[in-house]
């Protein structure tokens, strides 16, 4: 079993307007000795926005704000911004992150060139009703009865005014382009989604995801397959580009007497082809089992969402338990030698 160790919580709420009810879910880059944290921030009402950390090396604090750098500006986004991921593709960082009007939760994306200034390109995931997604069912026969169970909303159509659309979160990018071309997860649960080789962020029309919905079993990139992620899963940190192939750290769920858990874990992806699983951890990388991750606004939750390497060694920033935001490491040689020793076989 790999040596993971807890690191401890970093970052907790503070009495300011703007985080005095969590912080959690970071998204995570490191620029030379530094690492830049954009976390969600949780005022009351559980509105959020986007708050920055600044750390020197993977664990000292360094600055940290006394304002969010992002908040809503938006009519998607009235409700809060949350859960960001980020990476730089060639000299662009795209910071992704999940907007909620208070009825529907979707995956948007902001760029900025300095980490300080973040254009909003708006939403870029499919915007898509419940019925629209029974129709393209309809002309798919494979498109498999879970995902109704999952994105029906108890069958409710409208709420406040609004009209439901099936969620779509957890967009993050590969931090490189790929034969020249974009590639992103996404999830709509209970899978992770992958959509690839995109030439521009302009080529996601309607009759591109139309199209896309038609050949969606195409486009699963993981689903639930051990234990500790039979629920659902979803996109966690960035994949890391490594020898082996792109490594990738996720969340997986499971049902439990005490309710959802919700654990770390692992897999690679195939560098040049980023839609064949080579292999996964047949447990979770770590799981709840200190007080800040079984008890806080949601119980039992580490929630991965940035990652960097100092020296070999992997530092996974996550949210725990849904109120403050902690750090585990792990020998990245051990982890990727732990992976290769449980390959895909292939049809499994």
């Amino acid at each position: 079993m790999l040596n993971v160790k807890k690191e401890g919580v970093i970052l907790e709420k503070t009495t300011l307007d703007f985080e005095n009810e969590g912080v959690l879910n970071p998204a995570a880059i490191k620029e030379g000795d530094f690492v830049h944290l954009f976390y969600r921030a949780v005022h009351k009402g559980n509105h959020s926005s986007i708050g920055y950390c600044k750390l020197k090396g993977p664990l000292q604090i360094e600055d940290r704000h006394y304002k969010p750098i992002l908040v809503p500006e938006f009519d998607y986004e009235s409700h809060g911004i949350e859960d960001p991921r980020i990476v730089k593709i060639e000299e662009l960082y795209y910071l992704t992150y999940t907007a909620f009007d208070g009825v529907n939760a979707l995956g948007c994306l902001a760029t900025s060139t300095d980490l300080v200034h973040f254009e909003k390109r708006g939403i870029i995931v499919p915007q898509i009703t419940y019925e629209e997604f029974n129709k393209l069912s309809n002309t798919n026969p494979s498109m498999d009865s879970k995902y109704f169970r999952y994105n029906q909303h108890n069958g409710i159509l409208e709420k406040d005014g609004i009209e439901m659309l099936v969620w779509d979160k957890n967009v993050i990018f590969f931090p490189r382009k790929i034969n020249n071309k974009l590639y992103f997860m996404h999830r709509i649960r209970p899978e992770i989604q992958i959509v690839v080789a995109i030439d521009k962020l302009e080529d996601l029309t309607l009759s591109f995801w139309q199209n896309y919905f038609l050949h969606f079993n195409e486009f699963v990139l993981l689903s639930p397959k051990y234990d500790h992620e039979i629920s659902y899963l979803g996109g966690g940190c960035p994949p890391i580009e490594t020898e082996f192939g792109w490594l990738l750290i996720y969340h997986g769920v499971k049902d439990s007497l005490n309710g959802y858990v919700y654990s770390a874990c692992a897999a690679l992806l195939d560098l040049e082809n980023p839609q064949k699983e080579i292999a996964r951890l047949p447990y979770p990388l770590f799981k709840p089992e200190y007080v800040w991750e079984l008890k806080g606004e949601v119980n039992n939750v580490c929630f991965p969402t940035g990652a960097v390497v100092f020296d070999d060694k992997l530092y996974i920033y996550y949210g725990a338990a849904d109120e403050r935001i902690a750090c585990a490491s792990v020998s990245l040689p051990e982890l990727l030698s732990e992976l290769m020793l449980n390959k895909k076989e292939n049809g499994n």
